[in-house]
């Protein structure tokens, strides 16, 4: 009998508090709707974080293009992957996170009352292009990935596609969201990039489009051509003001992640590699002052860890100190690099203006400025830099510089050799044998999505380290 007095007790209660019991099931602490700058920012950051990041378990690719070698573990110097889940790692942030967030935040601007046509306009050209970015690194590590099936409602097995097909597709998309962007982008903070600066996104989409060209060169010259002429036409970064960087703090949560490895973390995973260091050291190349720190030779030059060895911390160079600082910046992608992309497009005959050593020598230059380094111009006059005297055909000479330049950015500094076929790469001691090509597809694929992940490894000519992208043809 007290049970039921205490039963309609309890649905006497509920029924005066509510007039809808499915309004039980709502949890207020996880709101349905996130505005859509929440959305953007994260995917925004969750990506510079991932490209930024130097961790064993996320990212190795500032090993794999030989910038720094290991001490006591050097697996991931001998391009181990799966012990680690590193493929699956980059795999599932790019599309469960990045990609996602950014998918979410399309419907909350299209449907925002408050803002302007124009604004609405840029943000979505915002969305598109981030996208486009972020589908364009998984095909330059990956190869075939899902693309037109990815992340559609109902689709659980998605379909790979093509990796030449996605780039073609990105393109277009490119070309079409570039005139949509410019002004007020109305995202304000949100826009931790640019701060609400459509006229900077808008030189991002045309050098990150001039980038695409010069990755499709080798295969297609007259597309390459006619992307890299009208990305320069409609406006290329024109300064290291223009570049896409993130601004990190100097408390966490929001700090640099490569600050979190080498110094909050408390380890002594890394020091200099010699491959570097060796290319460095016979250039007598200035920026080794803030490239490096810790033991020097007797000479006073920095000295390297042997790539894919265990390496004793104490006795070699460590990471320059400006690396310490948690607040330094993390780039996607930089003036210093458009001057190289353009000194490579000048020599292939794009009309783009200049004269290869006149954007070679315009790319040191900015290096030298971003790093905050003097002596530029007799770096530049040096025989074995000089563009003109330099050995080397113009690939390997622009190769070298650019690689060097990019110190700060794994990926770009390895896909730069895949591309080029140089600079000339040490074999890692272990695995013996050059950096790979690519990362193998995530162990998690053979196991929820196996027909398409295996059709996809036919397709490449086998899931393999050593198997390239399809521009990848040097």
């Amino acid at each position: 009998m007290k049970k039921l007095i205490y039963l309609t007790f309890i649905v006497f209660i509920l029924g005066a508090c509510t007039d809808n019991f499915a309004d039980l099931n709502v949890d207020t602490k996880k709101p349905t709707e996130v505005p859509a700058g929440s959305l953007f920012a994260n995917a925004t950051v969750e990506l510079m974080d991932l490209m930024s990041s130097t961790n064993v378990n996320i990212n190795n690719l500032r090993l794999w293009a030989q910038y720094w070698a290991q001490t006591t573990y050097p697996d991931e110097s001998n391009y181990e992957l799966v012990e680690r889940n590193v493929n699956g790692r980059t795999w599932n942030t790019i599309y469960a996170t990045v990609i996602r967030d950014i998918s979410e935040a399309r419907p909350f601007i299209e449907e925002d009352p408050f803002l302007s046509d124009g604004q609405k306009a840029n943000q979505l050209a915002m969305c598109n292009l981030m996208e486009i970015v972020a589908y364009s690194i998984l095909v330059d590590i990956f190869g075939d990935v899902p693309y037109t099936q990815a992340l559609q409602e109902g689709v659980f097995l998605p379909v790979y596609d093509n990796d030449a097909d996605i780039y073609d597709d990105l393109i277009t998309r490119l070309d079409a969201l570039i005139p949509n962007l410019g002004g007020d982008n109305g995202m304000g903070d949100y826009d931790v990039i640019y701060n609400g600066d459509g006229d900077k996104w808008k030189k991002f989409a045309n050098s990150f489009k001039l980038r695409m060209a010069i990755r499709i060169a080798d295969i297609d010259n007259a597309k390459a051509k006619q992307m890299a002429e009208s990305a320069v036409s409609s406006g290329v970064f024109t300064s290291s003001e223009d570049d896409f960087t993130i601004k990190y703090e100097s408390n966490p949560p929001n700090t640099n992640p490569v600050w979190e490895e080498l110094v909050q973390s408390g380890r002594s995973d890394f020091v200099a590699a010699n491959t570097l260091v060796d290319y460095m050291n016979d250039l007598e190349d200035p920026r080794r002052s803030v490239y490096f720190s810790g033991p020097m030779d007797s000479l006073g030059n920095p000295k390297g860890g042997i790539y894919g060895s265990n390496n004793s911390f104490s006795n070699n160079s460590h990471a320059g100190l400006v690396l310490e600082d948690p607040s330094f910046p993390g780039e996607l992608m930089s003036y210093t690099e458009v001057e190289f992309l353009l000194a490579d497009a000048v020599e292939r005959g794009y009309s783009v203006g200049g004269t290869a050593e006149e954007h070679y020598n315009a790319g040191v230059t900015s290096s030298f400025n971003d790093w905050g380094v003097s002596g530029a111009s007799a770096y530049l006059s040096m025989p074995d830099v000089a563009y003109s005297s330099a050995p080397g055909t113009w690939r390997e000479k622009i190769a070298l510089q650019k690689w060097i330049a990019l110190y700060n950015r794994g990926f770009e500094g390895w896909t730069t050799w895949r591309i080029y076929d140089a600079p000339e790469m040490n074999i890692a001691a272990g695995a013996g044998t050059l950096p790979p090509l690519r990362y193998t597809y995530p162990v998690s694929e053979f196991s929820l999505n196996q027909a398409n992940v295996n059709a996809a490894a036919t397709a490449i000519g086998g899931d393999n380290l050593m198997t390239p992208v399809f521009w990848d043809v040097q």
